[in-house]
């Protein structure tokens, strides 16, 4: 099992379609995976640190967890069939028993940087799906964000 950070989010070019690239954190190599609009839309709110000003789905799934006594212990991408990833969310409940829940991997991503639960690759996912990062040293990634990844540009992309 690899933990892995949230990178980048990005749009594929050839189809328009945002891409959430997860980086093996012991290593270079990271693992893209392309999720649907609205979630990207979640996560990019979320990675750039702005509040909606109504809560979105995983702000809300975020409060009923927390208002249950509730955590999120951490999230998994377990598997991937026919190019569908499949993960779980890992909840403790009040009593400290855990429960796993199957999500999707985007939903479990966004939901994750909510609750700063780390995000974990199944090695055999990792090493069928693993590139070499874009993104190799921290300040490129910075510069990325601070220059190329614009809420406003990302919404005309995918809107």
């Amino acid at each position: 099992m690899r933990e892995a950070e949230i990178k980048a989010l990005l749009v594929d070019p050839f189809n328009n379609a945002p891409v959430v690239l997860l980086k093996d954190r012991n290593s270079n190599q990271a693992m893209p995976i392309w999720i649907g609009e609205s979630e990207a839309m979640s996560i990019a709110f979320s990675l750039q640190s702005n509040q909606f000003p109504r809560p979105l789905s995983h702000d809300l799934m975020k409060t009923i967890i927390e208002d249950l006594k509730g955590s999120v212990q951490r999230v998994v991408i377990s598997k991937v069939e026919e190019g569908t990833y499949y993960a779980s969310i890992f909840l403790v409940n009040a009593g400290g028993e855990t429960t796993e829940i199957d999500a999707r991997p985007s939903d479990s991503l966004a939901l994750a940087l909510r609750t700063g639960s780390p995000i974990f690759i199944s090695d055999d996912v990792f090493e069928a799906s693993a590139i070499e990062s874009p993104f190799a040293e921290e300040d490129e990634f910075q510069d990325f964000i601070e220059s190329k990844m614009n809420l406003g540009q990302f919404k005309r992309l995918i809107g």
